[in-house]
């Protein structure tokens, strides 16, 4: 009787413990998060401060629970920058790993290739920062985006033309011929046209050019009052010295973001990138919850400095989170649904997706002027939020100290 009773305990035990594992293992699963970056390639500075950013946010965020007790498990695709492969990144996100969401997209031509694949496999895609405008201009309904689009980029630099560089007249405008950089210089151009701005040289150019000289020495000769460009980093270092080494004085160098904010332009660009204005999205001085928390541990953990770009993935990774928090259940169906009713504030600023224009589920951000002075980057416009005074007219090359 006893060796009966024994062996009865042993069993009980054994599915006891059996439990206790299971349990555990249900416990211990992880919600599964698509990351696009761009890792490797000519885009790959942009990449690494946003995967870091996505990293750093998911720790914090598991440290405080995770989602719902389940910790995050990001699963980041190389798109590389270019649009075929970001369209099969995406597609073995949603095939072999079955994530219930994807987020990312930093170039506006594989934000565009892969948001449709997204929208056909009916799996929501947070965007952070690809910004052609007709990514959220064909009425999918799985397509979100936290970034606002290309044509705002210049809202900021419009209101500074207004307000402070009234003697404006002309400009020069050069931009990569890439989705980003003819959104961008299509906006500009109608801004100008508002503002009775004269645009005197126009011209696109292909990525990762060896020489701007023969474009600059065209903009040289037509001496405009500003020079408006839309370029990525190393693009935008090798313009601010060619500019330099051909003494081209316009009043002001603008930046339409992308490479222009990033710490390595001032590193490669050196003196020639002082006094260069930059539209942004977002400086590390504003009044967002955690703004200023997530720059200086970024600076802290990474050794060096972030911008608008990381602040646009690290805020993505929140609202992700938040809406898989708050889904019905972790399924593509559900967590659309929890992302269209978002309703919240992050470090990079208040996000709500809304429809306007032709635009759906797009985020509606300002947008600010930032300058490089003496190697700093600092926010100049508008006044409300400017960390130092704007430098402007620009000094010409020989009257720099």
């Amino acid at each position: 009787m006893k060796g009966t009773v024994g062996k009865a305990f042993v069993v009980v035990a054994a599915i006891l413990s059996l439990f206790v594992a299971a349990s555990a293992g249900i416990a211990a699963e992880t919600v599964k998060v698509g990351v696009l970056l761009p890792l490797t390639g000519s885009q790959a500075k942009f990449g690494e401060i946003e995967k870091r950013s996505y990293e750093m946010a998911a720790e914090e965020i598991n440290a405080k629970g995770g989602v719902n007790g389940r910790k995050i498990e990001l699963l980041f695709e190389d798109d590389t920058g270019k649009p075929d492969v970001g369209r099969s990144g995406v597609e073995k996100l949603i095939a072999r790993e079955k994530v219930p969401v994807i987020t990312g997209g930093y170039s506006s031509s594989v934000t565009a290739a892969a948001a449709p694949v997204a929208q056909q496999f009916k799996v929501p895609f947070v965007i952070c920062t690809g910004s052609a405008d007709d990514i959220t201009e064909k009425g999918y309904d799985y397509i979100f985006r936290i970034n606002p689009p290309a044509s705002e980029y210049p809202n900021s630099v419009k209101s500074f033309l207004q307000g402070v560089a009234k003697d404006v007249k002309t400009a020069a405008l050069l931009y990569e011929n890439s989705a980003f950089g003819q959104s961008s210089s299509k906006s500009f151009e109608e801004d100008a046209k508002g503002l009775g701005l004269k645009i005197l040289v126009k011209e696109g150019y292909q990525a990762g050019a060896i020489d701007f000289k023969p474009i600059l020495t065209k903009v040289k000769a037509a001496n405009p009052d500003m020079i408006y460009m839309v370029s990525y980093v190393m693009d935008a270092s090798l313009l601010m010295r060619q500019s330099k080494e051909l003494r081209i004085n316009p009043k002001l160098f603008v930046g339409g973001g992308a490479g222009f904010t990033l710490p390595e332009f001032a590193k490669s660009a050196g003196d020639a990138a002082d006094g260069v204005y930059s539209a942004t999205l977002w400086v590390e001085t504003l009044p967002f919850p955690g703004a200023r928390e997530y720059f200086d541990k970024f600076k802290k953990k990474y050794g060096s400095e972030t911008e608008y770009h990381g602040a646009e993935a690290y805020a993505a990774m929140y609202v992700v989170a938040d809406a898989l928090k708050r889904a019905k259940s972790i399924t593509p169906k559900d967590v659309r649904d929890a992302l269209a009713k978002t309703d919240m504030k992050t470090a990079f600023g208040p996000v709500k997706f809304v429809s306007y224009d032709k635009k759906t589920q797009q985020n509606k951000l300002d947008t600010y002027m930032v300058q490089w002075q003496k190697g700093v980057l600092e926010a100049v416009w508008p006044k409300s939020v400017a960390t130092k005074t704007y430098i402007y007219p620009t000094p010409p090359w020989d009257k720099r100290k």
